[in-house]
This record gives structure tokens, C-alpha cells and sequence, in this order.
């Protein structure tokens, strides 16, 4: 059974996994943006605009609030702490082991 903390992750890493959401997380780590705003530069309808918003917020990747009439959108950083974690600890292990080749190597190459 999965933790919490690892269905957290995966919503992460399966929200992350598609290009048009990752466009729109980049986006919005610049400023805070109306949903038309976000909808305009894509080839998509809004309801699929919105389809991409939703999985970002079941990720808790963005927030949403309400400002008049408008919804505006902004990236919530601290959800992707897990994930950079998560990559953190193999990029340590790939790091290591390769670092070990290397080294295996250049003995190897030494008269």
C-alpha cells in the first residue's frame, strides 16, 4: 500500500510527464496568469486548457484563486520538492558509480 507521501509523488512525476503541462508550469513560474491567459498561446480548447489545470492542482503544482470574475494561476514551488528529493538521491548514486568507473579506468590505463 502506498504512503501518502508517495502518492503525492507520483501525481507529481505524472503531471510533470506531459510537455503542454510542463509549458504551462514554466509560464507561470514567471507571474501569476488569468486561465485564458494560460489558454492563448496553445492550439487546445479550454476545456482541454482545463483538463491540464486540474491534474496540475491534483498535484498541488499550482494554486488557484479567485480575483474578480477571474481565476488566476500560480505555481506552488513546494510541491516539487519530493520529486527534486526523489532525484536528488539518484543523481548522488549515478554520481557515485561513475565517479568509481572513472577512477577503475584510469588505473587501468597507468603502466
Amino acid at each position: 500500500m502506498q504512503t501518502a507521501a508517495e502518492i503525492r509523488l507520483d501525481r507529481v512525476f505524472q503531471a510533470l510527464s506531459d510537455s503542454t503541462r510542463r509549458s504551462i508550469l514554466r509560464r507561470i513560474s514567471r507571474r501569476e496568469l488569468t486561465v485564458s491567459e494560460i489558454a492563448g498561446p496553445y492550439d487546445l480548447t479550454f476545456a482541454a486548457v482545463s483538463k491540464h489545470l486540474k491534474v496540475l492542482e491534483q498535484a498541488s503544482l499550482i494554486d488557484r484563486r479567485k480575483d474578480g470574475s477571474f481565476q488566476m494561476i500560480s505555481l506552488n514551488p513546494e510541491a516539487m520538492k519530493s520529486a527534486d528529493q526523489w532525484l536528488r538521491f539518484y543523481h548522488q548514486f549515478w554520481t557515485a558509480r561513475l565517479e568509481s568507473l572513472k577512477s577503475l579506468l584510469e588505473d587501468k590505463e597507468k603502466p
